[in-house]
């Protein structure tokens, strides 16, 4: 297995100001996601010494390890990708899921930012496709390696560990949840759905 890449931004770093900041961002992507991704390469190469060894008195920390960077990594590359200077909202097909599955537009919004902003500690807002209904939830991640429902698949994330936006906003959650909702790209959401939605749950 060949080692995992800290992907690039897909923007310059100053393109999501005032929203987000440049100098956030980067200490975000530069410092904060690439440790995820040494540490998951970390954990796969220890994991593999472990099989050809068969040594396996550390499996329980390197599992743990495996899943809190692999998940880290997996999230934020999500995170940076469903955000877009240009904004916009979402149209056709995924409007149309988020009416079903919320009620509304504005339902789904209105719930997406109450999930995010009480998340406990550090964590995520989720927004996913669930195969087994067919249809999308909201979920919090708090610990992102626990806490899952197995099976969803992520469409897009919020990041409210507070190395997301504390430079610029200190303590006010709310205020930088608020600014993402209108950074959202929704074409990108849109793409995700797109490919997932005619998964089906095991039977």
């Amino acid at each position: 297995i060949g080692d995992c890449k800290l992907p690039p931004l897909p923007y310059a770093s100053d393109a999501l100001e005032p929203h987000i900041d440049k100098e956030t961002l980067l200490l975000h992507h530069d410092k904060h996601h690439a440790a995820y991704v040494n540490g998951f390469n970390g954990a796969m190469k220890k994991l593999e010494e472990a099989r050809a060894s068969g040594d396996y008195s550390l499996i329980k920390h390197w599992s743990r390890e495996f899943a809190f960077h692999g998940s880290g990594h997996v999230l934020h590359s999500l995170y940076w990708a469903n955000m877009s200077a240009k904004g916009g909202e979402p149209k056709e097909e995924l409007l149309e899921a988020l009416r079903k599955s919320f009620g509304s537009l504005d339902q789904f919004k209105k719930q997406f930012v109450a999930a995010t902003n009480s998340v406990e500690a550090s964590g995520w807002g989720v927004l996913a496709y669930e195969p087994y209904m067919g249809h999308l939830v909201i979920l919090q991640a708090e610990k992102h390696q626990d806490l899952t429902v197995w099976g969803v698949c992520p469409l897009l994330v919020c990041d409210v560990w507070e190395h997301a936006y504390y430079l610029k906003y200190q303590n006010r959650r709310a205020d930088y949840v608020d600014s993402f909702m209108k950074i959202i790209n929704w074409e990108e959401v849109a793409k995700r759905y797109t490919k997932v939605k005619g998964l089906v749950g095991y039977r």
